[in-house]
C-alpha cells in the first residue's frame, strides 16, 4: 500500500503546479481528491497509471488555440534565456504531463506583439481529458497567457502547416482625438499612438492594392532567425518559397471610443513573411497623412526593394486575429 501511494504521489506531484508539492504524505488523500476533480480525473482507487504502457502508447496530437499580451515576451519562438510564448506554453506541458512537446504555432509573432486566437498544436502520449488539459494550463500558465479551447486533433494536423487562412488586425489612436490629446497608459500597450491626423479615404485606397496574389518581398523584413533555424531544420520553418502571398481581404474601419478615434486595418490572407503587416501599416500610414499617394503601393510592390516603402509600425499596435482551417481537418477552426 505504501509503495502504491508513493509512485501516485510521484505522478501526482508531477501533474500540478510545483508551489504545491510541499503538502505532507499525510495530507495525500485530500490531495489525490482535488487533483481527481480538477486536474486528471485520477481515482486512487484504481489500478496505478502503468507508465510503461503509456510512453509505449501512441501520442495524441492536440490543438490549442491561445490568446496573449504579447508585450513583456521576445515573441512566439523560444530563445534560451528569454520569457516566450512557445516556452513558456511548452514548460507548462512539461509540468503537468512530464512531456515536453515544442508546440508549433500558426504564426511566429515578433516580440510585443499580441494574439486574440493564436493556434499551437503539440503532441501528447499522456491519456487527459481535453477539458483537464485547459484547466491546468490555464493554472499553470503566466497569466499574460491564456488557453482558450483545447480540442484533440486528428493525425498529422500542423497549427501553421495545416492553416488556409489567417488575420491580423492592426489599431492605430489617433492622439489628437483622444483626451487631453494623450494616449491612456491603459492602452498604450495596445494600440499604435500616432501623432498625425491620417485621411481614411487615403488608407482604404492604399488597402485596396493589396488584394491578390503578390510578391511582397518589398514588405519583408531580413529575418535574423532564418539563418538559425535552418540550420536545426526546426519544424515551425517557413515552406512556402520567397514572399508570394494571396491577400483575400483587406481595409480599414473608423473605430469610436472613450479613449479617441481609432484607425483599425484588418488583413486575411493565406500566409505572411516576416514583419509583412506592421510594414505594410507603416507604408500606408506614410499614404494617410500624405507623405504618399495610395496609387505609389503599386510600384512599390513591383520594385520588390524594401528600402522604397515605408517604416515597420510599432509591434504593440498588431494582434495575431484568427486562424482558419478546413473542415476536412475535422477540427474546430
Amino acid at each position: 500500500m505504501a509503495r502504491r501511494q508513493s509512485r501516485q504521489w510521484a505522478l501526482l506531484c508531477r501533474a500540478v503546479p510545483r508551489r504545491f508539492e510541499y503538502i505532507p504524505a499525510a495530507s495525500f488523500t485530500i490531495f489525490a481528491v482535488w487533483v481527481k476533480r480538477n486536474v486528471i480525473e485520477m481515482d486512487t482507487h484504481e489500478k496505478p497509471v502503468d507508465m510503461k504502457s503509456m510512453r509505449e502508447s501512441a501520442p495524441q496530437t492536440w490543438k490549442v488555440t491561445l490568446a496573449y499580451d504579447g508585450t513583456d515576451f521576445r515573441g512566439w519562438q523560444v530563445q534560451p534565456g528569454l520569457p516566450t510564448i512557445q516556452g513558456e506554453l511548452q514548460s507548462a506541458l512539461e509540468r503537468i504531463t512530464g512531456e515536453a512537446p515544442l508546440p508549433q504555432g500558426s504564426g511566429r509573432t515578433d516580440a510585443g506583439v499580441h494574439a486574440l486566437a493564436q493556434v499551437a498544436s503539440f503532441a501528447l502520449r499522456a491519456p487527459i481529458p481535453a477539458a483537464n488539459l485547459l484547466r491546468a494550463l490555464n493554472r499553470t500558465l503566466p497569466d499574460a497567457i491564456r488557453v482558450l479551447d483545447a480540442q484533440a486533433a486528428p493525425d498529422g494536423f500542423h497549427a501553421r502547416h495545416s492553416a488556409r487562412a489567417k488575420t491580423y488586425e492592426y489599431r492605430i489612436l489617433l492622439e489628437r482625438s483622444a483626451p487631453a490629446s494623450t494616449c491612456s497608459p491603459f492602452l498604450a500597450r495596445y494600440v499604435y499612438a500616432c501623432r498625425w491626423n491620417l485621411n481614411f479615404a487615403a488608407l482604404q485606397n492604399a488597402a485596396a492594392h493589396f488584394l491578390g496574389e503578390h510578391d511582397f518581398i518589398s514588405f519583408a523584413a531580413a529575418d535574423p532567425d532564418a539563418t538559425q533555424r535552418q540550420a536545426a531544420m526546426l519544424p515551425d520553418d517557413d515552406k512556402e518559397a520567397g514572399a508570394i502571398r494571396t491577400i483575400f481581404a483587406s481595409g480599414w474601419q473608423r473605430v469610436e471610443s472613450d479613449a479617441g478615434e481609432m484607425m483599425v486595418y484588418r488583413v486575411r490572407g493565406n500566409g505572411f513573411v516576416h514583419h509583412m503587416v506592421r510594414n505594410l501599416v507603416g507604408t500606408m500610414i506614410e499614404a494617410g497623412r500624405g507623405a504618399l499617394q495610395a496609387e505609389d503601393m503599386v510600384s512599390i510592390l513591383h520594385a520588390k526593394d524594401r528600402a522604397v516603402a515605408g517604416p515597420t509600425a510599432p509591434a504593440q499596435g498588431l494582434f495575431l486575429h484568427s486562424v482558419e482551417y478546413d473542415d476536412a481537418d475535422g477540427i474546430r477552426s
